[in-house]
């Protein structure tokens, strides 16, 4: 089964965009949804000051900046 993953960002983020580059690089399979936090005053509040933070939509889990793809495979199992 496809692993849904959501990777909580916001323009202008230069981490974000090594965590999501990071993430194209890997030849696992998952599908990922790129979400502006900017945009939701909930997500805002909650992941301002931890993003990039990659949700597993299935278990709710996350996984905090920084990682690797060591850590993202191992976060995918």
């Amino acid at each position: 089964m496809m692993k849904q993953l959501n990777l909580y960002s916001t323009s202008h983020c230069h981490l974000c965009e090594l965590a999501h580059a990071l993430l194209m690089s890997i030849s696992d399979d998952f599908s990922l949804k790129v979400i502006d936090i900017a945009q939701d005053e909930t997500l805002l509040d909650a992941y301002s000051l931890r993003i990039p933070v990659l949700l597993r939509q299935d278990t709710q889990a996350e996984l905090n900046w920084p990682f690797s793809a060591v850590d993202i495979n191992n976060f995918l199992k």
